[in-house]
C-alpha cells in the first residue's frame, strides 16, 4: 500500500471533490482517480460513490477514514522524529509565550540557550496570555511564559520577574540636556492614554490615573507593539513595562516621563507548567540567570 494513496484518500474525504483534492495536493485530477481506485482494490472496498462528477464518501470509506488518518499520522510522526535525530536533536521543548515576551526577552534568551543546548529542539507558540494556561493544561505545550497569573490548581504558576511600568510618550525632538522636564500630568490631560495592552495591571492603574486626571481620554489597544507604534506616530501615550521600550528609549524614538503622583505597578511574568520535568526545570533555571 502506497502512503500517497492514503494521503489522497484523506484529502478527498475532506472535500468529497476530486478536483479540489488535486489542487490541494498539487497533482492532476486523473492521478487522484487512479490512486483512489488502487487503494480501493488494495482494501477490497468502495470508498467513494461516483455520480458523474459528484463523489460521496461511502459507509466503508467513513469506517476506514480514522484508520487511514492514524496510518498517516504514525508515518509523519516517525519521519519528524527521524529528521530531528538527523539534526542532532534528542529532546524537544515546546513553549507557549505571550506576544509581549516574544517581542522582548525571548530572542535574547533563546539564542543563548540553543547555543548551549543544541540537542534540544525548541518549538514556539505565540499565544495571548489568557490562553496560555489552557495550552499547558491540555498538554499542547510543555511550558508557558505568561503575563497573567493563573489560579488553576492543576498548574504550577511560578513568578519569574517583575518589570517596572513607566509612562512612555513620543519624543518631542528637543535636546535632553536643555529641554524642560516632562510634565506627566499635563501630558495625560492633552493626549490620549492608550490602555489595556497588558492583561493584568490596567484596571487599577487607570483608576489611579483618573483620580488625578478625571477627564483623561483613553483608547484601548490590545498589543504592546501596536501601542509603541501609535506612540511614535503621536497618537497617544501609555504606561508600558520598561523592558518593552528599552530599545526605543536608547534609540531616542520614545521618552520616559516621570510620574511621581501615581504609584506605578510592576508588570509580572509567570512560568506555567503542569509537571516539573527536568527539561522544563533546566530551561527555567537558565532563564532565571537573566535580569530584565
Amino acid at each position: 500500500m502506497d502512503l500517497k494513496w492514503i494521503r489522497t484518500f484523506i484529502t478527498a474525504a475532506k472535500h468529497e471533490n476530486f478536483r479540489k483534492t488535486a489542487e490541494e495536493l498539487f497533482i492532476s485530477q486523473p492521478t487522484v482517480t487512479v490512486q483512489i481506485k488502487l487503494l480501493e482494490e488494495e482494501i477490497g472496498s468502495t470508498l467513494f460513490q461516483r455520480d458523474g462528477r459528484k463523489v460521496t464518501i461511502t459507509e466503508d470509506g467513513r469506517r476506514f477514514l480514522p484508520h487511514a488518518e492514524k496510518l498517516l499520522g504514525v508515518y509523519e510522526s516517525g519521519m519528524s522524529d527521524l529528521n530531528r535525530f538527523r539534526q542532532g536533536f534528542s529532546q524537544k521543548l515546546t513553549l507557549a509565550i505571550s506576544p509581549l515576551i516574544a517581542e522582548t526577552i525571548m530572542p535574547f534568551v533563546l539564542k543563548r540557550y540553543m547555543t548551549l543546548h543544541p540537542e534540544i529542539e525548541i518549538n514556539l507558540q505565540v499565544v495571548d496570555s489568557e490562553f496560555i494556561a489552557d495550552a499547558v493544561l491540555n498538554g499542547e505545550v510543555d511550558l508557558g511564559l505568561s503575563n497573567q497569573h493563573t489560579k488553576n490548581s492543576d498548574l504550577i504558576c511560578r513568578p519569574l520577574y517583575d518589570d517596572p511600568v513607566v509612562l512612555i510618550v513620543p519624543h518631542d525632538g528637543k535636546d535632553s540636556e536643555t529641554a524642560p522636564p516632562l510634565d506627566a500630568e499635563d501630558l495625560l490631560q492633552k493626549n490620549y492614554l492608550i490602555t489595556h495592552n497588558h492583561p493584568e495591571y490596567w484596571d487599577q492603574l487607570l483608576h489611579s490615573v483618573r483620580a488625578v486626571v478625571p477627564a483623561v481620554r483613553t483608547m484601548a489597544v490590545s498589543q504592546v507593539n501596536v501601542t509603541k507604534r501609535f506612540i511614535i506616530e503621536g497618537l497617544g501615550i501609555s504606561f508600558l513595562p520598561s523592558s518593552t521600550v528599552r530599545r526605543e528609549l536608547l534609540e531616542g524614538r520614545l521618552l520616559e516621563a516621570p510620574c511621581p503622583f501615581i504609584n506605578l505597578p510592576n508588570s509580572k511574568t509567570y512560568a506555567l507548567l503542569k509537571y516539573e520535568h527536568p527539561k522544563e526545570t533546566q530551561f527555567l533555571e537558565f532563564l532565571s540567570q537573566f535580569r530584565f
